[in-house]
């Protein structure tokens, strides 16, 4: 999944990609260097960040979801929205998956919208909201209580009628470095109760490049590092900013499987 961030604020390349000429250009890139999805990305998450109304969302992505569906037909699009209006008008506009970083939770229309279109949804998990989810984040058990809000909001999509779900832990939302690395080490932990796919989000994270006193720019290397890592231990879906080295981890992956 390659992230197609079309808002000023995004922590790693926020403002590249803001004008339609732009990201039409690097989407093109993406699917060159072999994305199997392109998400984008109307509104900053990173902590800090306010909410965003959908109808300001809106006014950001339609005319790129309307640009990339005529240049590539073929390429499936995320929306990345808590907002269940923006899921709404993306889904009818051709977008093949929302992916929702509450989970849920922000927007109460979001559950019941997913259950009725049956879109492809990913879950995520994230303690508190963008502006202060970094503040103070606090878990007695930071993998059980993932799971449990994963448990939790299925129980509540499976009942609206949701069919297709992706799971992603949400790696650097509302998790101290500490809680990041333990949830790291329990993607096959997860895997193996939901029986979901897995999706991971890391790319240039600080859980990344602060643990080596680097910058998110120089955190490539460490970056395709966790990325084999996580495919090791079953994540289905890697989300990242670097798709030509992402593309390449998995070749090799599968080469010395098919070796074994």
């Amino acid at each position: 999944m390659g992230i197609l961030n079309i808002n000023p604020d995004s922590f790693f390349d926020g403002g590249a990609y803001t004008s339609v000429e732009k990201a039409l250009s690097q989407a093109r890139k993406m699917q060159a260097e072999g994305a199997d999805i392109i998400d984008l990305g109307p509104a900053s998450s990173k902590p800090g960040s306010a909410l965003i109304e959908p109808e300001k969302e809106w006014q950001i992505l339609a005319p790129v979801i309307q640009a990339l569906r005529s240049d590539m037909p073929e390429m499936p699009l995320s929306v990345d929205t808590y907002n269940a209006k923006t899921a709404e008008r993306s889904f009818a506009n051709g977008v093949a998956l929302i992916n929702d970083i509450s989970g849920g939770l922000i927007d109460p229309a979001m559950i019941p919208f997913i259950g009725e279109s049956q879109a492809p949804y990913v879950m995520m998990h994230m303690q508190g909201l963008p502006e202060t989810m970094q503040q103070n984040p606090r878990y007695e058990n930071v993998v059980k209580e993932v799971a449990r809000f994963f448990s939790e909001q299925l129980e509540k999509l499976v009942a609206a009628g949701a069919t297709d779900i992706i799971l992603d832990p949400g790696f650097g939302f509302g998790k101290s470095q500490v809680d990041n690395y333990r949830l790291f080490q329990h993607i096959d932990y997860f895997k193996q109760i939901f029986e979901l796919p897995l999706l991971v989000g890391i790319s240039r994270k600080s859980m990344i490049y602060k643990s080596l006193g680097l910058n998110a720019q120089e955190a490539l290397n460490a970056t395709t590092v966790m990325h084999t890592l996580a495919l090791q231990q079953g994540a289905d879906i890697l989300r990242v900013h670097d798709v030509k080295e992402a593309v390449e981890v998995r070749k090799i992956l599968n080469l010395n499987q098919n070796f074994a």
